[in-house]
């Protein structure tokens, strides 16, 4: 088994590319309400206890087995439509992206990249601290925007 290479509790275990994630229920769910934000399936992180707990879900077991809120009933009934957009799914990419934030920070924390606010983008910049390569753009996400829940 692998050691954890990030570690904010144990209520959830990523394991991904030979890296061990472990986090603490309130981290794992606020990393997977931005990620769902980041893809465009909800408009904010201003989630609802249900709504939360039903994307956590979706995010841990694949799949939503008894819908707790509006937003899990609208994934469980639109499933075939939204759970792949242009080939892409929509539970690998929140999967993905948790785990991407997860690695930043872990990176940040032991020293191997700066962390700044961009402000005209809104987001995160990345770079190597002894003034290396700049990681300007992470890696493009499909977007669920058109199929976005909106409650």
């Amino acid at each position: 088994m692998l050691a954890a290479n990030y570690r904010s509790g144990d209520d959830f275990v990523v394991e991904f590319l030979g890296h061990r994630f472990e986090f603490s229920a309130s981290d794992f769910g606020e990393r997977v309400t931005a990620a769902g934000v980041r893809l465009g399936l909800i408009g904010s992180n201003d989630l609802d206890e249900d709504e939360a707990a039903d994307l956590v879900e979706l995010v841990a077991d694949g799949r939503i087995v008894d819908p707790r809120s509006g937003l899990g009933l609208y994934l469980v009934r639109h499933w075939e439509r939204v759970s792949l957009v242009g080939g892409e799914s929509l539970v690998y990419w929140m999967r993905k992206l948790v785990f991407r934030g997860a690695w930043l920070d872990h990176r940040v924390k032991e020293g191997l990249l700066d962390v700044s606010w961009i402000e005209d983008t809104g987001d995160f910049g990345y770079a190597e601290p002894q003034g290396g390569r700049t990681l300007l753009e992470l890696a493009p996400v499909p977007s669920w925007r058109e199929m976005q829940y909106r409650g």
